[in-house]
């Protein structure tokens, strides 16, 4: 069953979109397999979105390890920069960090991705620095903070040259998008799924590997 979109709706999923095509071309270019990418929308403005993405690498040292960390972190910080682009062609692609930060610890979902990051900052940061003092909450928050803003300038400046990519892909997710039929109820839930297969098939989903 299909209903034109209303306006709402509509940049509400293309919101929630960019924010999972965002992990999905950063994972590309960051080079992790991935699968498909969902999106569920509701009138009402509720959604359920996700990027499959393959975390199976070999990790042979501790070198491998501390860059698998990194690029995972990245992965999981690119959902909410990418969900902050300007849906507008005309608009210039940047991230606003504000919003984003805001996104990452609010309730949209994404405080989800931010206790992943939080995790895996810790992880990193045992391994970055190993004599630290764990009584030494100074020097933790500090290490932990500069671990955080470099891998957040990273991230975000792969955001803005793959933001073509990423707002393109967003918009072919929701002009993609149906009318759930439910029996019994009145249809309220625009949903789709796009395969690997149909998103590698999409030549502007190729990212460049970085």
């Amino acid at each position: 069953m299909t209903r034109k979109m209303p306006p709402a709706v509509r940049d509400h999923a293309l919101q929630i979109a960019h924010h999972e095509m965002g992990h999905y071309v950063v994972a590309r270019a960051l080079g992790f397999e991935t699968g498909g990418v969902t999106l569920t929308v509701t009138m009402d403005l509720r959604h359920q979105g996700g990027a499959c993405i393959t975390l199976v690498r070999p990790i042979t040292s501790i070198e491998a390890m501390k860059e698998h960390l990194e690029a995972r972190m990245m992965v999981l910080l690119a959902g909410a920069m990418a969900q902050t682009l300007p849906s507008k062609p005309s608009a210039a692609k940047r991230v606003d960090k504000p919003k984003a930060t805001a996104i990452l610890k609010g309730e949209q979902g994404a405080e989800q991705d931010y206790a992943k990051i939080r995790e895996l900052q810790h992880l990193l940061r045992n391994i970055v620095y190993p004599d630290t003092d764990p009584a030494s909450s100074g020097s933790i928050t500090t290490e932990m903070k500069a671990i955080n803003d470099r891998l957040w300038m990273r991230t975000q400046e792969i955001v803005e040259a793959l933001s073509e990519t990423i707002t393109e892909l967003g918009e072919t997710l929701v002009d993609r998008m149906v009318l759930v039929e439910q029996w019994g109820r009145p249809a309220d839930t625009y949903e789709v799924v796009l395969t690997r297969e149909m998103l590698e098939r999409l030549e502007m989903s190729q990212a460049r590997p970085l």
